[in-house]
């Protein structure tokens, strides 16, 4: 079975899942030759009793566009998650979680499918687009960002903060990475 690569963005009121509240999220299933096989994408009800973190409410101010957008069509996390696993599923192939970073994107879907749906295709992995980069620049973790990235490992495709224009907005970076080191 081929691996699917699933893009994914959080957008999120605060740095932990359980205490703060994944507010939306997306997902873009990638081939590795970057066809983009299909979307998901949930604004999610905060979860009671989580408080938004200040600076995290702070930065978020700062968005007004992004915010309006992931406040819109709210679905209880029991839906979405249910909805998200049926997805994933139905893949045509393995899904493999892809963030930028996996770490922080990671962890609140993974938390959320393990209390909403009560599973995980991902299993506990997480393939993070950062450390990626790291390898084929051969630079520092803190230096392999994207403004140090070559222009070509970029479509011309927004970065807004609604969650599923930056999953498809990552995703097609990872494959571009993807294509350049396979074909070393």
């Amino acid at each position: 079975m081929d691996e699917v690569y699933v893009s994914t963005d959080v957008e999120a009121d605060g740095p932990i899942p359980g205490q703060n509240s994944m507010l939306s999220f997306g997902a873009a299933a990638y081939l590795s030759d970057k066809t983009l096989i299909g979307t998901f994408t949930a604004n999610l009800e905060l979860l009671p009793g989580a408080v938004g973190d200040p600076k995290t409410m702070n930065w978020w101010k700062t968005q007004p566009q992004a915010w309006e957008a992931c406040r819109q069509n709210l679905k209880s996390p029991e839906k979405a998650m249910s909805e998200y696993l049926t997805w994933l599923k139905g893949l045509p192939g393995k899904p493999v979680f892809v963030g930028y970073p996996a770490s922080y994107d990671f962890m609140f879907v993974y938390w959320y499918l393990m209390k909403f749906a009560g599973e995980s295709p991902f299993s506990h992995s997480a393939l993070d687009i950062k450390t990626y980069a790291m390898a084929m620049l051969k630079k520092g973790y803190r230096d392999s960002t994207k403004k140090n990235m070559p222009k070509e490992w970029f479509d011309k495709l927004p970065h807004t903060h609604c969650a599923l224009d930056d999953a498809i907005e990552q995703g097609a970076l990872f494959c571009n990475m993807l294509f350049i080191n396979t074909k070393k």
